[in-house]
């Protein structure tokens, strides 16, 4: 799977964590959780276990996401593609071990007539989005692998 580096849309944003990267997967694919730690998702539902087909449905900053799993490597790598009110998107995330944590690597392109209008209204909606959401898994994965040193 690949995100198209040509929509109208398209993100690629980076952040080291200070946690294994068993611990921040568990997080970011914790999909039913996600409203616990990402502000901006306010629903999330997973039906089934997660694996390449599987669909989730979410909501953030008011819209209803359906997306579906497309590639899968545990502690790895996880995309889906989604769809929304006139746009599609994909969405790549890949964790990489480094020394003392894990580097978070993630792309994304959203395209269709809502996303172009997104775009002249808000340029920026894309890398500010990621932003935060890297921001917040940041902030969830340290705190859990601090618990979880501390209760080891």
């Amino acid at each position: 799977m690949e995100v198209n580096k040509d929509a109208p849309l398209f993100a690629h944003k980076d952040i080291f964590i200070e946690a294994p990267p068993q611990t921040v997967w568990n997080i970011q694919t914790d999909i039913n959780n996600w409203s616990k730690w990402q502000p901006a998702t306010t629903a999330s539902k997973l039906g089934s276990p997660l694996a390449v087909g599987s669909v989730f449905r979410w909501r953030t900053g008011g819209l209803n996401v359906t997306s579906t799993v497309q590639v899968l490597e545990p502690n790895d790598l996880i995309g889906w593609t989604g769809k929304s009110l006139g746009a599609q998107a994909k969405h790549i995330w890949k964790f990489t071990p480094q020394n003392n944590g894990t580097l978070v690597t993630t792309e994304e392109s959203m395209e269709g007539w809502s996303v172009r209008l997104l775009k002249l209204i808000m340029p920026k909606f894309l890398d500010n989005s990621l932003d935060t959401w890297l921001r917040n898994l940041k902030t969830q994965a340290e705190s859990n692998y601090k618990d979880e040193k501390r209760d080891a």
